[in-house]
Protein backbone atom coordinates (compact mmCIF):
# COMPACT_ATOMS: atom_id res chain seq x y z
CA UNK A 1 0.00 0.00 0.00
CA UNK A 2 2.87 2.39 0.91
CA UNK A 3 4.89 1.58 -2.37
CA UNK A 4 1.32 2.25 -4.06
CA UNK A 5 1.23 6.03 -2.79
CA UNK A 6 4.80 6.07 -3.71
CA UNK A 7 4.44 5.04 -6.83
CA UNK A 8 1.40 7.53 -7.33
CA UNK A 9 3.27 10.21 -6.46
CA UNK A 10 6.28 9.84 -8.57
CA UNK A 11 3.73 9.81 -11.65
CA UNK A 12 1.90 12.50 -10.50
CA UNK A 13 5.61 14.43 -10.55
CA UNK A 14 6.07 12.70 -13.87
CA UNK A 15 3.06 13.95 -15.59
CA UNK A 16 3.35 17.58 -14.51
CA UNK A 17 5.88 18.78 -17.16
CA UNK A 18 5.80 22.10 -15.25
CA UNK A 19 6.20 20.88 -11.78
CA UNK A 20 9.47 21.64 -10.11
CA UNK A 21 9.19 18.93 -8.02
CA UNK A 22 12.54 17.81 -8.85
CA UNK A 23 13.35 17.64 -4.72
CA UNK A 24 10.55 15.11 -4.23
CA UNK A 25 11.38 13.14 -7.34
CA UNK A 26 14.98 12.61 -6.31
CA UNK A 27 13.73 11.64 -2.91
CA UNK A 28 11.24 9.51 -3.66
CA UNK A 29 13.40 7.39 -6.48
CA UNK A 30 15.83 7.05 -3.71
CA UNK A 31 13.82 5.62 -1.51
CA UNK A 32 11.67 3.60 -3.84
CA UNK A 33 15.11 1.90 -5.00
CA UNK A 34 15.74 0.70 -1.21
CA UNK A 35 18.26 3.14 -0.44
CA UNK A 36 19.43 2.76 3.66
CA UNK A 37 22.71 3.25 5.38
CA UNK A 38 23.80 0.92 7.90
CA UNK A 39 23.22 1.75 11.75
CA UNK A 40 26.59 3.81 12.34
CA UNK A 41 25.85 5.74 9.26
CA UNK A 42 22.44 6.66 10.40
CA UNK A 43 23.88 7.99 13.64
CA UNK A 44 26.40 10.22 11.34
CA UNK A 45 23.43 11.73 10.25
CA UNK A 46 21.52 12.73 13.02
CA UNK A 47 22.66 16.39 13.00
CA UNK A 48 20.20 16.31 9.21
CA UNK A 49 17.45 14.23 10.41
CA UNK A 50 14.04 15.99 9.17
CA UNK A 51 16.74 19.33 7.64
CA UNK A 52 15.95 20.72 4.50
CA UNK A 53 15.34 24.35 4.57
CA UNK A 54 14.20 26.10 1.20
CA UNK A 55 17.16 26.69 -1.22
CA UNK A 56 16.85 30.39 -2.77
CA UNK A 57 18.95 30.34 -6.05
CA UNK A 58 18.14 33.39 -6.73
CA UNK A 59 19.01 34.87 -3.50
CA UNK A 60 22.28 32.66 -3.43
CA UNK A 61 23.21 33.99 -6.82
CA UNK A 62 23.25 38.15 -5.34
CA UNK A 63 26.05 36.92 -2.89
CA UNK A 64 29.70 37.77 -3.48
CA UNK A 65 32.24 36.04 -5.47
CA UNK A 66 34.07 33.54 -3.81
CA UNK A 67 31.37 32.53 -1.65
CA UNK A 68 30.00 29.02 -1.63
CA UNK A 69 26.39 29.96 -2.08
CA UNK A 70 27.22 32.09 -5.11
CA UNK A 71 29.69 29.19 -6.28
CA UNK A 72 26.50 27.11 -5.70
CA UNK A 73 23.87 29.16 -7.87
CA UNK A 74 26.82 29.99 -10.70
CA UNK A 75 26.74 25.84 -10.83
CA UNK A 76 23.76 25.44 -11.21
CA UNK A 77 22.78 27.96 -13.46
CA UNK A 78 25.40 27.18 -16.08
CA UNK A 79 23.72 23.55 -16.00
CA UNK A 80 20.56 24.30 -15.67
CA UNK A 81 19.45 22.71 -12.50
CA UNK A 82 17.33 23.23 -10.30
CA UNK A 83 17.85 23.28 -6.62
CA UNK A 84 16.37 20.12 -4.91
CA UNK A 85 13.98 21.44 -2.44
CA UNK A 86 11.17 18.64 -0.39
CA UNK A 87 7.61 19.71 -0.06
CA UNK A 88 5.79 19.28 3.13
CA UNK A 89 4.03 16.40 1.95
CA UNK A 90 6.92 14.34 1.82
CA UNK A 91 7.87 14.87 5.70
CA UNK A 92 7.83 11.68 6.43
CA UNK A 93 10.10 10.03 3.98
CA UNK A 94 12.44 12.71 4.62
CA UNK A 95 12.40 11.87 8.44
CA UNK A 96 12.49 8.19 7.83
CA UNK A 97 15.22 7.90 5.32
CA UNK A 98 17.55 10.85 6.16
CA UNK A 99 20.02 9.24 3.84
CA UNK A 100 17.73 9.70 0.53
CA UNK A 101 16.93 13.05 1.56
CA UNK A 102 20.43 14.31 2.12
CA UNK A 103 22.00 12.48 -1.14
CA UNK A 104 19.61 13.94 -3.10
CA UNK A 105 19.65 17.29 -2.16
CA UNK A 106 23.13 17.63 -1.74
CA UNK A 107 24.14 15.69 -4.60
CA UNK A 108 24.94 19.30 -6.75
CA UNK A 109 26.63 20.27 -3.16
CA UNK A 110 29.08 18.03 -3.88
CA UNK A 111 29.97 18.37 -7.55
CA UNK A 112 30.78 22.30 -6.11
CA UNK A 113 33.26 21.72 -3.48
CA UNK A 114 34.74 18.83 -5.20
CA UNK A 115 35.68 20.62 -8.44
CA UNK A 116 33.71 17.49 -10.64
CA UNK A 117 31.64 18.93 -13.70
CA UNK A 118 28.19 17.18 -14.57
CA UNK A 119 29.51 14.60 -17.70
CA UNK A 120 29.49 11.16 -16.93
CA UNK A 121 33.01 11.72 -15.71
CA UNK A 122 32.56 13.86 -13.43
CA UNK A 123 29.04 12.29 -12.57
CA UNK A 124 31.31 8.77 -11.74
CA UNK A 125 33.97 11.12 -9.39
CA UNK A 126 31.09 12.11 -6.99
CA UNK A 127 29.79 8.86 -6.99
CA UNK A 128 33.30 7.45 -6.25
CA UNK A 129 33.62 9.81 -3.95
CA UNK A 130 30.13 9.50 -1.91
CA UNK A 131 31.58 5.30 -2.32
CA UNK A 132 34.00 6.10 -0.35
CA UNK A 133 32.70 7.60 2.26
CA UNK A 134 30.35 4.64 3.02
CA UNK A 135 27.25 5.88 2.46
CA UNK A 136 25.54 3.51 1.86
CA UNK A 137 26.06 -0.03 -0.12
CA UNK A 138 23.40 0.93 -2.80
CA UNK A 139 26.13 3.35 -4.03
CA UNK A 140 28.63 0.80 -4.05
CA UNK A 141 26.75 -1.39 -6.67
CA UNK A 142 25.81 1.84 -8.53
CA UNK A 143 29.29 3.15 -8.74
CA UNK A 144 30.05 -0.86 -9.85
CA UNK A 145 27.75 -0.46 -12.57
CA UNK A 146 28.87 3.02 -13.37
CA UNK A 147 32.53 1.71 -13.94
CA UNK A 148 31.08 -0.71 -16.73
CA UNK A 149 28.28 1.57 -18.67
CA UNK A 150 30.12 5.04 -18.05
CA UNK A 151 32.73 4.41 -20.59
CA UNK A 152 30.07 2.83 -23.10
CA UNK A 153 27.68 5.88 -23.14
CA UNK A 154 30.64 8.28 -23.33
CA UNK A 155 33.94 6.71 -24.86
CA UNK A 156 35.67 10.19 -26.06
CA UNK A 157 35.28 10.71 -21.97
CA UNK A 158 37.19 6.99 -21.28
CA UNK A 159 40.45 8.42 -20.03
CA UNK A 160 38.95 10.69 -17.52
CA UNK A 161 36.31 8.98 -16.30
CA UNK A 162 38.93 6.39 -14.89
CA UNK A 163 40.73 9.45 -13.99
CA UNK A 164 37.83 10.33 -11.53
CA UNK A 165 37.03 7.29 -10.47
CA UNK A 166 40.27 7.57 -8.38
CA UNK A 167 40.28 11.18 -7.76
CA UNK A 168 37.12 10.64 -6.16
CA UNK A 169 37.73 7.49 -3.90
CA UNK A 170 41.02 9.34 -2.82
CA UNK A 171 39.44 12.29 -1.59
CA UNK A 172 36.23 10.49 -0.29
CA UNK A 173 38.47 8.62 2.43
CA UNK A 174 40.69 11.79 3.00
CA UNK A 175 38.00 14.14 3.59
CA UNK A 176 35.41 14.66 6.58
CA UNK A 177 32.28 12.89 6.51
CA UNK A 178 30.49 15.62 4.88
CA UNK A 179 26.76 13.98 4.10
CA UNK A 180 25.64 15.16 7.60
CA UNK A 181 26.93 18.35 7.60
CA UNK A 182 24.32 21.31 7.27
CA UNK A 183 25.97 23.03 3.94
CA UNK A 184 23.08 25.62 4.11
CA UNK A 185 24.07 27.54 7.16
CA UNK A 186 27.15 28.32 5.45
CA UNK A 187 25.98 29.73 1.97
CA UNK A 188 27.95 32.94 3.21
CA UNK A 189 31.36 31.03 3.61
CA UNK A 190 34.51 31.34 1.50
CA UNK A 191 34.47 28.18 -0.54
CA UNK A 192 37.95 27.87 -0.04
CA UNK A 193 37.73 27.80 3.72
CA UNK A 194 34.82 25.56 3.19
CA UNK A 195 36.42 23.35 1.16
CA UNK A 196 40.20 23.26 3.45
CA UNK A 197 37.38 22.08 6.81
CA UNK A 198 36.22 19.72 4.60
CA UNK A 199 39.66 18.33 4.33
CA UNK A 200 38.80 18.98 0.05
CA UNK A 201 41.76 20.45 -2.40
CA UNK A 202 40.68 24.20 -2.28
CA UNK A 203 39.55 25.18 -5.81
CA UNK A 204 39.76 29.04 -5.59
CA UNK A 205 42.04 31.70 -3.80
CA UNK A 206 39.39 33.95 -2.61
Amino acid sequence: MIICKKLKQLREILADKNSNRLGDFAILKSDLLGAKVSPEIASQLAAVVGYYPLIDLKKLSQYPQDTFGREYADHMKANHLQALNISSELEEIAKNNVFALRYAITHDIFHVLLGFDTSYAGEIGVLAFASAQNYSQSLKISLWFAKFLYPLLAPQQIKQIFANLKKGKELGKKAEFMLGYRFEEHWEDNIADLQHRLGLPVSKNG
